[in-house]
């Protein structure tokens, strides 16, 4: 045996072996800081690059006079004003029209002077600008508008409002909303969930209680875990050969009278996200399952519990909080793609609501998508509200999925 290694350091031996380790310890503890900072650098970077086009000064002009219509500023009519405006200068069939949509007297003062804006007067906007150069660059801003429209009208503008929430997609920025968007994606989520769910909960029930650890067993878990990580394309094409063909009298509503869709429908998009998000759940699911420790199960048999019993009463309950972690992340991800929506099949444009699983429909990601791809800046501004609209709506959806969890840990 070496002598040298007989003993404990001591000495200045020892002092050196602490000293080399300290620093080794602090090296890699400035590593890891450094890590969390730049990620967190990254974040606030997307954050404020989001809310900077969602703000900014816009230079605008009104194709026809104010005037014309009313002898009082817009901004100071009420509701039935604006309902009189509308009604003595739209033709009568485009009233008739709005009204069938939704009854004229049950819209709101908002909506009602945003149609008179884009119906009567119509806005031209001339130019818009960032957050960051409305304020850094005010002066220039009003001096450029100034020289280069001199009949616009220059005003700090949100394009994130009460009225962008509730107003349906337009072929005008001004007057484009997330409405239609927003409930094609809570449509799509829920079919989702309620799809892949129970299928990966009860499949991850099987895999990991039930099933043999065999060959067949490890090569099911093998493609399982490589199917989580396919690109999200691969799903989409899928659902365009399964549910939006294979299956169309199904997905489409025929089989149940509907005679006026296609394939192409919610509940195409919502089973096409349910098989991307089905690795994902059974994945965490076993995982929870997992965790749960075996004495319970042992004290479960011990009192002459079946296996049944055994995972319903002690298994499940235990796992349940993980298993709501793994919905939390399946949320995620279905919420925020975009390329299988666009191979199933969702409308760029459309200013109907979904009013069941066999609409047409759009979704959040996809209007983000169509436009980023416009030419016009205002069309940018308003992709970035709906960007923070998307933000929130996920955080939402995850805060709710979190509190259930929570409460499920609470009681068990």
């Amino acid at each position: 045996m070496n002598p040298n290694h007989d003993h404990y350091p001591e000495g200045e031996t020892l002092r050196q072996s602490l000293k080399k380790r300290y620093r080794s310890a602090s090296l890699w503890q400035a590593i890891f800081f450094s890590a969390l900072v730049i990620a967190m650098i990254s974040l606030a970077a997307l954050l404020y690059n989001v809310i900077d086009g969602a703000f900014g000064y816009v230079a605008f002009e009104y194709k026809n006079d104010p005037a014309e219509f009313t002898a009082k500023p817009l901004d100071d009519l009420n509701k039935q004003e604006l309902l009189d405006i509308l009604k003595a200068n739209l033709s009568s069939g485009a009233y008739t029209k709005l009204d069938n949509e939704k009854l004229m007297k049950k819209r709101s003062k908002s909506v009602l002077y945003t149609l008179v804006l884009e119906r009567l007067i119509q806005i031209d906007t001339k130019q818009n600008w960032s957050m960051t150069d409305s304020i850094l660059h005010s002066s220039g801003i009003k001096t450029e508008v100034s020289e280069k429209y001199p009949k616009a009208k220059l005003e700090f503008r949100s394009w994130l409002t009460p009225v962008f929430l509730t107003t349906p997609m337009s072929s005008k920025a001004e007057f484009a909303g997330v409405r239609t968007a927003i409930l094609g994606s809570l449509w799509m989520v829920g079919i989702a969930i309620l799809f892949a769910l129970p299928i990966g909960t009860g499949a991850a029930i099987y895999l990991q209680e039930y099933a043999i650890k065999n060959f067949l067993s490890r090569v099911i878990q093998t493609n399982i875990n490589n199917l989580a990580g396919v690109p999200s394309i691969v799903y989409g094409m899928l659902g365009l050969a399964i549910f939006v063909r294979a299956f169309e009298p199904f997905t489409s509503g025929s089989m149940f009278g509907i005679t006026d869709s296609n394939g192409r429908t919610i509940l195409s998009a919502g089973l096409t996200m349910g098989v991307l998000v089905l690795p994902l759940i059974i994945i965490n699911a076993q995982e929870a399952i997992k965790a749960v420790p075996d004495s319970l199960r042992q004290a479960a048999y011990g009192v002459g519990a079946t296996r049944w019993q055994t995972i319903w009463h002690h298994v499940l309950p235990n796992a349940l909080p993980g298993i709501l972690t793994g919905s939390i992340l399946a949320v995620s991800r279905a919420i925020g793609e975009t390329a299988p929506l666009i191979v199933v099949g969702a409308s760029t444009f459309i200013s109907l609501d979904p009013d069941g699983p066999f609409s047409k429909f759009t979704a959040l990601p996809i209007q983000i998508y169509q436009w980023t791809t416009r030419a016009q800046s205002e069309f940018h501004s308003i992709a970035a509200s709906a960007i923070i609209v998307l933000l929130v709506l996920l955080l939402t959806l995850n805060a709710t999925a979190v509190l259930i969890r929570n409460r499920v840990q609470r009681k068990y």
